[in-house]
């Protein structure tokens, strides 16, 4: 098979279609093939062979192992569990197993490109507030002079006020996904709105970053340079590596080719490296007892975790559900809404796939909410997003098969079933884990900021509602949390603290603010950045008929078309927008 071959294989040039008088099969001639990614290896609907999808899927799960599995280690800090408690590497494995099955029902059922799902880092900011302001936190308490059966009836009350958060609002996003509102939404969701929601998650981690990284500096440090090193100035540095090229006389063929190994694998690299030195300065002594970056401070974790560990819902008790935490998990469920729809696109734009119609993304929408739904009832203690970091996989390694994507989620589910793989994660050192969120924080404040390249910032009305959106996103948070005693005098208790919750959240204070301002301030289309939204219409409408199929579910596609109420429903393939959004209105009006 040569380098092209798995593009021209992906689907016949001519449709088949049953006519409606005798029964008879016509064949029509397809619509013009799109114009696709040429460097493309392997297309979405391509099917490597077994041993290639094999590294192709470890490779995913590699990627997305090392962001995800830091959101569970950081929680357990404020969970107040202890460093040797096997409950950690159970988080960790409740963590990959949860993402495995989202990733599978994504890509088999839901936006059906290759999309891997992971925790969401938006929900952390509203999970470490809810730890925080409604229970004390894990400073203020003698730890030290409490019994096991005490820290774990603490830690479990934690832990189940944030499952009955994450589980209630995912049904505020199924419903956005089953009703298609989530198009509607996007009216009104602005590139100005955006920027201080999503800047705002990695900019309010600021203080979470200091206190870890700050446990020894010198690891994170070296830990930080290893990931800037590999990832921008070794990032184009070439490894030769043997794959296979095609089959002669069934036999395999092979040749050597070069791969961007840093820029592939930076996260990976820097944590094994940084790690095997905390583990020899250990074994040496050169790190005093007691020290983060030693490798033996949780104890006998290894041993207390047994081998083999099966995730299950209600597995921590019954989740509670409180109105605070309800409404700290608002805000990050629209933000990760908004980052999900923006890994959709550009996803489709690495695949070579078209932009994906309404319907698909309302699927995706209503699959991500049933991974919440499922990330609380397990709990997790976080919700789930798709991952930025394997949309870039796909564009380093020109590999774009959703196959490999679901081979990712078999050994993200396999991996997950084996307790002694998630205590050895758990055993990292916390600088080491510090220095890699420094980074990753510091990318997501970044692609928050990226959206401000669509609006015109010579406007002083942009720059007016920006600058004010996220310096208010940060003082009032900063100062709430300063002054705990202060009261919002509503006269209700409960009122009070689902009140200081919600303003003590700095992506729900900015991303509100940019949203009303940008809405009633008078500004044109160019200068608040819709004419891209307008482009983006067009390009879709110029594309609607044509190569959407790789959206179409499988197997039962025959049966949906066959009836015909299936038009009118947001998530199906077939769905007809009875009112199209007025950008498109404009779109269409514009178009000859």
């Amino acid at each position: 098979m040569t380098e092209n071959t798995a593009l021209t294989n992906t689907r016949c040039p001519e449709v088949s279609e049953m006519g409606s008088a005798g029964g008879e099969v016509v064949t029509a001639k397809a619509e013009p093939p799109l114009k696709r990614n040429t460097d493309l290896i392997y297309s979405v609907e391509d099917v490597p062979p077994w041993y290639l999808s094999l590294l192709l899927g470890f490779q995913h799960y590699v990627t997305m192992a090392s962001a995800t599995l830091s959101v569970p280690i950081l929680v357990a800090s404020f969970l107040c569990l202890e460093e040797d408690d096997p409950a950690r590497g159970a988080l960790v494995c409740t963590v990959l197993v949860q993402s495995g099955i989202v990733t599978l029902a994504q890509t088999t059922f839901g936006i059906r490109l290759p999309l891997v799902q992971g925790t969401a880092f938006s929900f952390l900011v509203p999970v470490i507030t809810l730890l925080t302001v409604v229970h004390p936190p894990c400073a203020a308490l003698p730890l030290a002079n409490m019994t096991r059966e005490a820290r774990q009836e603490e830690w479990l009350g934690r832990i189940l006020d944030v499952q009955g958060a994450i589980a209630t609002i995912s049904l505020f996003q199924i419903f956005l996904g089953f009703t298609g509102l989530v198009g509607m939404m996007m009216r009104w969701i602005t590139p100005l709105a955006i920027v201080p929601t999503v800047t705002l998650v990695g900019i309010s981690l600021f203080d979470v970053c200091s206190d870890k990284v700050s446990s020894h500096w010198i690891i994170s440090i070296t830990t930080i340079a290893l990931m800037i090193l590999f990832s921008q100035y070794l990032g184009n540095v070439t490894v030769p590596l043997v794959v296979l090229t095609k089959r002669r006389r069934r036999c395999p063929s092979f040749t050597t080719t070069k791969v961007k190994l840093f820029k592939s694998f930076p996260v990976l690299l820097a944590v094994f490296l940084a790690w095997g030195l905390c583990g020899i300065l250990t074994v040496y002594d050169v790190l005093p007892p007691g020290s983060a970056a030693r490798t033996d401070t949780k104890g006998d974790l290894l041993q207390r975790t047994p081998w083999f560990y099966v995730p299950y819902p209600g597995q921590w008790g019954l989740p509670r559900v409180t109105a605070a935490g309800v409404v700290s998990m608002l805000g990050a469920s629209v933000a990760s809404i908004m980052e999900s729809i923006g890994d959709y696109y550009a996803c489709a734009r690495m695949s070579g796939a078209p932009p994906p119609p309404i319907s698909a993304i309302n699927r995706a929408v209503f699959v991500e909410g049933l991974g919440c739904l499922l990330a609380g009832l397990l709990g997790t203690g976080s919700g789930t997003t798709s991952s930025s970091e394997n949309v870039g996989v796909i564009s380093v390694t020109k590999v774009a098969s959703r196959r490999v994507v679901q081979i990712s989620a078999v050994i993200l589910i396999v991996s997950g079933l084996v307790g002694k793989f998630g205590a050895i994660i758990v055993t990292i050192p916390e600088p080491v884990m510090a220095g890699i969120l420094v980074v990753m924080f510091a990318m997501i404040t970044s692609i928050g900021l990226s959206p401000l390249q669509q609006v015109d910032l010579s406007s002083s009305r942009n720059l007016f509602i920006l600058g004010f959106s996220i310096f208010f996103g940060l003082l009032l948070p900063k100062w709430l949390e300063r002054n705990p005693e202060w009261h919002l005098g509503t006269g209700w208790a409960a009122g009070d603290q689902v009140l200081r919750v919600f303003l003590q959240t700095p992506m729900m204070v900015g991303g509100v603010l940019g949203c009303i301002l940008d809405n009633t301030i008078p500004g044109t289309p160019e200068e608040r950045g819709l004419v891209a939204k307008q482009e983006e219409g067009k390009e879709r409408l110029q594309l609607s008929d044509a190569g959407e199929w790789c959206y179409d579910l499988p197997l039962i596609m025959p049966c949906i078309r066959r009836m015909p109420w299936m038009r009118y429903l947001p998530v199906s393939p077939t769905y007809q927008h009875q009112r199209v959004p007025r950008i498109l209105q404009q779109a269409r009006a514009d178009t000859p």
